[in-house]
């Protein structure tokens, strides 16, 4: 299925932004376990610290913020997810191996169709969840 973007939404980059009280931590989950390439980073921007991964093509980000003052950061939902599909199963499963080499383990998905896919759900330092599904599902 190819899908086109619409002329009427000329948008040509697209970032995801959440605030953490653990910027280390949550950078080093999707930094250094999923492998997410790190594109920006940047220290006392009034107030803030924050750092900006790539996801897949150079126009998708996500970037995690943390303030001098505190970035509370209530902890979502279970079906609060960032759902990374991967080529194929050991594709996915080099990611899983380092989850596991540092001690994260699986946890149960709130929606039972990621099971029924063959997907893997994990926290990271925060709560969120991250689905890692073997294949595109269409």
């Amino acid at each position: 299925m190819t899908i086109t973007w619409p002329d009427s939404l000329p948008v040509v980059q697209v970032r995801i932004a959440r605030p953490t009280a653990r910027l280390d931590q949550v950078v080093a989950f999707y930094r250094d376990l999923i492998g997410l390439p790190e594109l920006y980073r940047f220290v006392g921007h009034s107030g803030y610290d924050g750092v900006m991964l790539g996801l897949p093509g150079a126009d998708y980000h996500l970037e995690f913020t943390s303030h001098e003052a505190g970035s509370p950061c209530p902890a979502p939902s279970e079906e609060n997810l960032l759902v990374l599909y991967f080529s194929s199963d050991s594709a996915m499963y080099g990611v899983i191996e380092r989850f596991g080499e540092a001690g994260h383990k699986p946890v149960e998905a709130e929606n039972p169709y990621w099971n029924q896919v063959g997907a893997m759900t994990f926290e990271d330092p925060d709560g969120w969840r991250v689905v890692l599904v073997p294949r595109p599902v269409f």
